[in-house]
């Protein structure tokens, strides 16, 4: 016999897709931003997408600002995809069915950035292609942390004009 009630059951059974909804995009960015990590996406692999690209826009641009141009690119990289995990985290704990996620969200959201762009600069120095690179972590936690400052920002404004509608 169970200790769960069948309203119990029934509740958590109603959640489950709710759960899913909210936390599979948040897993699956998450594996993305793994495999990201992999020899495939290295810089030398860029270099041979991105050199040939540029040079088409730019005929005559020197190495030097080729390196440049992919340097910038593969840093901006670093910070949208981080972005982007900031915003499924913050959909994904601000709508959490655990109050104390929910209330805590930025929090929560924010460890898991940090913690997330350690380990994965610490997977990179497993890859025999990469390079493990703590400015790379800052640059991944800036882009986390600046999408979750925006969306805070967002809510703030959204409540003040919500409140002065009501007036």
């Amino acid at each position: 016999m169970s200790d769960i009630s069948s309203a119990d059951a029934d509740k958590m059974n109603q959640q489950a897709p709710g759960r899913l909804w909210r936390y599979a995009p948040l897993v699956l960015w998450m594996a993305v931003i793994f495999l990201a990590s992999t020899s495939e996406l290295s810089a030398s692999h860029t270099a041979l997408v991105l050199e040939p690209l540029i040079r088409w826009f730019i005929p005559h641009i020197s190495n030097e600002s080729i390196a440049l141009v992919h340097l910038l690119v593969r840093k901006a990289g670093h910070f949208a995809e981080y972005a982007i995990l900031g915003m499924l985290a913050a959909r994904a704990f601000s709508t959490s069915t655990h109050h104390s996620v929910r209330r805590r969200w930025f929090l929560v959201a924010a460890v898991l950035i940090c913690f997330y762009a350690l380990t994965d600069e610490y997977h990179q120095s497993f890859v025999p292609s990469r390079t493990a690179s703590i400015y790379d972590s800052l640059v991944d936690i800036a882009g986390g942390l600046t999408a979750l400052l925006l969306i805070t920002l967002w809510q703030v404004n959204r409540r003040r004009k919500q409140n002065r509608a009501t007036r």
